[in-house]
């Protein structure tokens, strides 16, 4: 008898009682995904921040809230949750200014490298931080249903698990990435390693290579990764930013294969970003047919109230567990470091003679 997907769990409860959020940075992805999120989900927005004041304001008339004229002034809203949408060089300084004991959602990637990475949790144990990193790829309603759906045993033992995209990414809305010496797979790839951790646990081995493209001079824009997690499980990420010949090919996807079924989930937001398409998600079990599983959102905005909800009900006591804590992050952060490290590693060479 095919399963009931209806039952599969989409998306978070929300907090009982809302905090209200102070957003400090006021770039693109808090006018795209943040602020379409909070208020979907009915979260008060205290304000936002951003060091280019007119930027602040700019977004702030265009979603009717109020603009900080200081940091100062934005962290001493009372009982606030601090929502960081900064680079992740601005994030350290901006920590050791918050209250102790604060409720925090940070931008990923937690630094630009895992010392950087290291330097965050230390200072968030310090200060007693309520910390989380906005890995929201984990709150998407369709990969929250793959997790339930592994949770509930519907595909058995994962077995072979395969990130594919080949696509064009408008790189030129990204200007702070310019001159990074670390780039796809530090702000982009690093939602699928954290997501495969997130279903798989830690791994025990990486080998990687990312590289740039002749179209643009960022340091790198093409992935490919094997990871190593159980024994016996292939894992794989084949990423190509740049696959500028039309739409017919173009393709984002995870491939989920267990013991006992199949997943397929279409990341639609990366076709045509930042319009994007729908998201898909497909699942089938051995000796039946694929079925196609009705979602209830979408990465963008949905997967925004996950993160926030969580941390909220978290610092609550409504959550028994802080999914994306910086506790957690900091291993994403080391697959992250390890990936580099691998792409920098020589390859073997070839024999020249038989």
């Amino acid at each position: 008898m095919p399963v009931d997907t209806s039952a599969l769990l989409q998306s978070w409860p929300l907090p009982a009682a809302p905090r209200p959020i102070v957003i400090i940075g006021a770039g693109g992805i808090v006018n795209d995904a943040h602020l379409p999120a909070y208020r979907l989900a009915g979260f008060p927005v205290a304000g936002v921040f951003d060091i280019d004041g007119e930027r602040a304001r700019s977004l702030a008339a265009k979603w009717d809230i109020p603009a900080f004229a200081t940091l100062e002034e934005a962290i001493a809203t009372p009982g606030a949750v601090y929502d960081l949408a900064l680079p992740p060089a601005a994030h350290l300084s901006v920590l050791e200014r918050l209250p102790d004991g604060a409720v925090v959602l940070l931008q990923k990637p937690m630094g630009r490298d895992l010392d950087e990475a290291t330097a965050i949790l230390k200072l968030c144990r310090a200060k007693r931080l309520t910390a989380a990193v906005n890995f929201q790829l984990r709150f998407a309603p369709m990969m929250l249903a793959v997790q339930d759906a592994l949770k509930r045993g519907w595909l058995g033992r994962l077995i072979d698990t395969e990130v594919h995209l080949n696509l064009v990414t408008p790189w030129q809305l990204f200007p702070f990435l310019k001159g990074m010496p670390r780039v796809e797979i530090a702000v982009h790839s690093i939602h699928y390693l954290d997501l495969l951790r997130a279903l798989q646990g830690n791994p025990v081995g990486v080998h990687a290579r990312t590289m740039g493209h002749p179209s643009t001079d960022l340091a790198q824009t093409r992935t490919s990764a094997l990871i190593d997690f159980a024994e016996g499980a292939r894992t794989t990420l084949s990423i190509n930013h740049h696959h500028d010949f039309g739409r017919k090919f173009q393709d984002a996807s995870f491939r989920f294969e267990g013991s006992d079924g199949a997943a397929m989930v279409k990341l639609g937001l990366l076709l045509n970003y930042p319009e994007g398409e729908p998201d898909e998600f497909w699942i089938v079990r051995k000796g039946e047919e694929w079925a196609q599983v009705p979602l209830q959102g979408g990465w963008f905005p949905h997967a925004f109230i996950g993160t926030m909800s969580n941390l909220q009900r978290f610092a609550a006591g409504e959550d028994e567990v802080l999914v994306t804590s910086v506790e957690d992050a900091w291993h994403t952060m080391a697959l992250v470091e390890a990936a580099f490290r691998s792409a920098a590693a020589p390859a073997t060479p070839l024999e020249a003679k038989p």
